[in-house]
């Protein structure tokens, strides 16, 4: 695949901006619908249905916004059939284009028409814009109100956790069995009136359903089981995401729920201490996995029940205006971190029988370490 630096190439992209974070990021334009977007000698060009015209004129940062119906009756006029390739080909042209690089997630059908038009074209790396990857002053205070609707939902869930009663086993909330769904959709309007939208599934998840790390979780809230709550919205204005998780448990933890979730926040704290600009996202991972070893908390399949168990995930990535983007704090976080650069925190350990907890923060590689751009309690059991 070529390598791309969007400062001395052309790229090419087409896709709806509400859904494709490197249209987003190109034109920070908001729209639904799939738009023309490419760079020619230094200047962003797009090319938008005739119902967005004049607010992308207006809002965005395109250097030209040309009208896509116009231009459609006009390769029409030679050729009836003629579509989005043929539009691309004639603005290459006018433009002086030779050729274009376009994202791994370009339409393929898009890409086979534009070869076959003569349109060299060629597939770039992951990620796209390299300069994504490096957060602004002004990308960190969206992530900063990302994570300021991460930390609404935790409060939702706090206040019923508080407010609710243990009978039976069960925890009751206004009279009734407290649910994942209720907890879940008191983190949904939370979120909302604080300006974001879960875009993807929220996960409340008590017990050993948080186990399957990525379970949004189901049915009743048990008394004394741990319950993960992972919740990563979308702010309306800016389409950056905060990701927050929290730990929480209603009743009385025992003595091995306790050590958990101690080991799981002193492993964050270890974590936080070895972000630093420099350091690869592979060794700070592989620094957590050993230190849960030396804990007790060994990682690997348990043959018994078919679940792995331990700490197999990533430690964390990349957020932005995609949930998950560069770099990556795993196994295959291989270059060395920046400054300026944004990833999670999130160590987590996950047993059958015991529960799991996932304790998750978002920082800013800084010049001398990091800086939590993420702000929320960790106090997480409810008598």
């Amino acid at each position: 695949m070529a390598s791309l630096s969007s400062s001395n190439r052309s790229v090419l992209l087409y896709a709806a901006p509400n859904s494709n974070a490197n249209m987003l990021w190109f034109g920070r334009f908001h729209a639904g619908d799939p738009l023309i977007a490419f760079s020619a000698k230094g200047r962003k060009i797009a090319a938008v249905s005739l119902l967005e015209v004049t607010r992308a004129q207006r809002e965005s940062v395109f250097d030209e916004v040309l009208n896509l119906q116009v231009l459609l009756e006009e390769v029409r006029s030679a050729q009836a059939n003629a579509g989005v390739a043929e539009v691309v080909a004639l603005l290459a042209k006018r433009n002086g284009v030779r050729s274009f690089v376009v994202p791994p997630d370009f339409p393929a059908g898009l890409y086979q028409q534009l070869r076959e038009l003569g349109v060299r074209v060629s597939i770039g790396k992951v990620p796209f814009f390299p300069e994504r990857v490096i957060k602004t002053e002004e990308e960190i205070a969206c992530l900063r109100a990302g994570n300021r609707a991460s930390a609404a939902g935790f409060s939702a869930v706090e206040k019923i956790l508080a407010a609710s009663e243990i009978a039976d086993g069960k925890v009751l909330f206004e009279g009734k069995v407290l649910t994942a769904e209720r907890l879940r959709r008191a983190v949904e309007i939370a979120c909302l009136e604080a300006g974001a939208l879960n875009v993807t599934g929220i996960i409340t998840a008590p017990g050993d359903q948080a186990v399957d790390c990525h379970c949004e979780g189901t049915g009743p809230i048990g008394a004394n089981q741990l319950i993960v709550v992972d919740i990563f919205p979308r702010v309306s204005a800016s389409g950056y995401f905060g990701d927050m998780t929290r730990t929480y448990l209603k009743g009385k933890a025992s003595p091995n729920q306790r050590k958990i979730v101690r080991t799981v926040r002193e492993a964050q704290k270890l974590a936080f201490s070895l972000i630093k600009p420099g350091a690869r996202g592979c060794d700070v991972h592989k620094a957590i996995l050993e230190f849960f070893d030396k804990a007790g908390y060994a990682t690997g399949l348990n043959k018994e029940n078919g679940f792995q168990e331990g700490f197999f995930h990533g430690l964390g990535h990349g957020v932005g205006l995609d949930v998950h983007e560069e770099p990556s704090l795993s196994a295959r976080g291989v270059e060395p971190l920046e400054a300026g650069m944004v990833v999670t925190v999130e160590p987590g350990l996950y047993y059958i029988g015991r529960g799991a907890c996932r304790i998750e923060d978002v920082v800013r590689v800084t010049e001398t370490g990091c800086q939590l751009i993420s702000r929320h309690p960790y106090r997480w059991e409810f008598a």
